[in-house]
């Protein structure tokens, strides 16, 4: 078990999670401090964050690896795709997981969010997220990936 799980660990970047929730605690905290604070908002947004950056990290190893990015003299840290440990196949399962996680988070807390801002904010957010999830594919995944301009 524990050998089918740590390359999907590796994969995951976890390192780079504070990433996603540096933003998150800080909008928080200044919610707190103009007594708006709600436990759930927090826990859901810091969920939907992390879910977002795990998402990037898979869409990148994957998209790394597909267009030649990461190859045998590349220098750096493992990338599981291009190691051959996980195929893009695994990995195109992955990715779609998390697209599929990220977007039910980012509802769920923009359900939970509408009686706290209102509809229009609501719709900004929701506008915002899904550009989250396609610049998490676009940004090396795709067939004209904008990282490597």
């Amino acid at each position: 078990m524990g050998n089918k799980i740590k390359p999907w660990i590796i994969a995951f970047r976890l390192h780079t999670l504070p990433l996603a929730t540096a933003g998150i605690l800080m909008g928080n905290f200044a919610a707190l401090v103009n007594q708006s604070f709600h436990i759930s908002i927090l826990l859901l947004s810091l969920l939907t964050g992390i879910l977002l950056q795990i998402l990037s990290n898979l869409a990148n190893d994957y998209g790394d690896a597909l267009h030649g990015a990461d190859n045998p003299n590349r220098t750096g840290p493992l990338r599981v795709v291009q190691s051959g440990i996980i195929t893009r196949h695994q990995m195109g399962r992955m990715i779609l997981l998390f697209i599929l996680l990220s977007f039910i988070s980012g509802i769920v807390l923009l359900c939970l969010s509408f009686t706290i801002i209102g509809l229009f904010p609501i719709l900004i957010m929701f506008a915002i997220g899904m550009a989250s999830i396609w610049a998490a594919w676009n940004y090396t995944a795709s067939k004209n990936p904008y990282g490597y301009k």
